[in-house]
């Protein structure tokens, strides 16, 4: 866990890429819910901000 930490301090591909990826996950499963429209409204904002973010960060130094 520690070394998941100072990654993402140090700004290092690996562990950012994971929370991108996370929020993109998470998005789609907002998204595909049947019960909340609160969390279906978010779901696009959040898958986007996952697909900016991996973007970006996959140009950061492994």
């Amino acid at each position: 866990m520690s070394g998941f930490i100072k990654g993402l301090l140090r700004l290092r591909r690996g562990p950012w890429e994971m929370v991108a990826s996370v929020l993109i996950a998470a998005g789609v499963v907002m998204l595909m819910q049947p019960i909340w429209i609160t969390l279906y409204t978010w779901s696009f904002v959040i898958t986007l901000t996952g697909t900016v973010m991996f973007i970006i960060v996959s140009h950061f130094p492994e």
